[in-house]
């Protein structure tokens, strides 16, 4: 199995969604459909993203989510992103948009032993 959009589960105010696998060009608008469907739920404040599960994440994954991000601030809902893989944070890291996404710079970056000289690797 390439992906699943995971479960999504709500505490008061909040939506959690849970992706699996690899989002990338042919899973990219299966996450962007379930994350529109998200911030548009009544009575929703935050969207959460976690990406614990995601082992790979491509441009179209990074399109999806800050369009969610964008969509989410239209209707006053922010959406961040929790717990990315290693890989995953290294992406989110080189295109700049931990921060957009709710990211610490640390949260994004990995351990600084395991970076390549350059802070790319």
């Amino acid at each position: 199995m390439r992906r699943s959009m995971g479960e999504r589960y709500t505490e008061p105010g909040q939506v959690f969604v849970r992706p699996s696998g690899e989002i990338d060009m042919a899973t990219a608008d299966a996450l962007g459909a379930t994350i529109t469907d998200a911030l548009h739920r009544p009575g929703v404040r935050e969207v959460v993203v976690d990406l614990a599960d995601v082992r790979f994440l491509d441009s179209s994954g990074v399109r999806v989510l800050v369009h969610g991000v964008a969509v989410g601030g239209e209707r006053g809902v922010p959406l961040r992103v929790e717990n990315p893989q290693p890989v995953v944070a290294r992406v989110l890291r080189i295109t700049g948009v931990g921060p957009l996404l709710g990211l610490a710079d640390g949260d994004a970056a990995g351990p600084p032993a395991l970076r390549g000289w350059r802070g790319l690797d």
